[in-house]
């Protein structure tokens, strides 16, 4: 069966039996998910790069960050990083000019990131964020077991003032899976939910604190998160760090007046993910550390 990104079986319960000394069963809980349409914009024969071109036109473009990079050099020389990772310099390499961050993702997010073309689209494309008329569709691997459907409408701390501010995101389960290990000491098993979350506010690490803040933190989270479940994700289950994606943004687009959807395909981390929560695809040789 092919599994495609975004496209799950209908709801259902799968046992499926793996020969471990560590774990003798895993049982999944599938639901469907959006249908997603994955769009590149194809590259020059030969032609290789870190950061994936996902949109082009004559105003701005969209790059597949890769976990673990920067959008810009960090202001704080003692948080400098190699230009390798730094997401600003490869996409000035890809285009042969100058380019314009328009919005932040964190370093350990994957997924959409827009860079305007001159500074004139860079106003206006920021001026969508500032304005929430943007829609994001993320994705996350958190610990627990979610609802089906919820909202998190929790005031955060600003990071410069420490004052509250609102905050809303929504989430919408994608899948579980659990897995009859004790991780730490409070449960006997280990629980884990695949969400689609829609921010609907841009707050600083806002769906990495308000996930803290319902006990389901994101996996790979080494601020907000768990830190036994993150080494289980990484020791046992080969799955490093943040486990966050920026699947989607739309918007209508400032000058067209058409509306643009943009979706980051996965990148092998997500795959792996993929892998784990699809009953219809052998585990054994997936989890080879078990």
């Amino acid at each position: 069966m092919c599994f495609i990104p975004g496209l799950l079986p209908e709801s259902r319960s799968v046992q499926c039996e793996v020969k471990s000394a560590l774990f003798a069963m895993a049982t999944f809980i599938l639901t469907r998910p959006p249908i997603i349409t994955i769009s590149r914009v194809a590259r020059p024969p030969g032609e290789r790069t870190l950061v994936e071109l996902l949109y082009k036109d004559e105003y701005f473009i969209a790059v597949n960050k890769p976990s673990g990079f920067h959008v810009h050099p960090h202001e704080n020389v003692q948080h400098r990083v190699s230009r390798d990772k730094i997401c600003l310099y490869h996409a000035r390499r890809m285009m042969k000019q100058h380019v314009y961050p328009v919005h932040r993702l964190d370093a350990g997010t994957s997924g959409v990131l827009l860079f305007a073309l001159s500074s004139e689209s860079a106003s206006k494309l920021c001026r969508l964020f500032t304005e929430r008329a943007t829609h994001k569709t993320y994705q996350a691997v958190v610990r627990g077991f979610v609802k089906e459907e919820g909202e998190v409408q929790l005031p955060l701390e600003l990071d410069s003032t420490g004052d509250l501010v609102d905050a809303h995101t929504s989430f919408k389960r994608l899948a579980t899976v659990e897995f009859p290990v004790a991780v730490g000491k409070k449960f006997p098993t280990a629980r884990y939910s695949w969400v689609e979350v829609t921010p609907h506010t841009g707050r600083y690490h806002q769906i990495r604190r308000h996930f803290n803040r319902i006990s389901h933190p994101l996996l790979g989270d080494a601020v907000h998160g768990d830190s036994h479940h993150n080494r289980f994700f990484r020791n046992h289950l080969e799955i490093e760090g943040l486990c966050l994606k920026a699947l989607r943004l739309e918007f209508t687009h400032p000058w067209s007046g058409e509306k643009v959807s943009i979706e980051a395909p996965p990148c092998d981390k997500w795959k792996k993910i993929q892998l784990l929560f699809d009953p219809a695809l052998p585990l054994e040789g997936k989890l080879k550390s078990l």
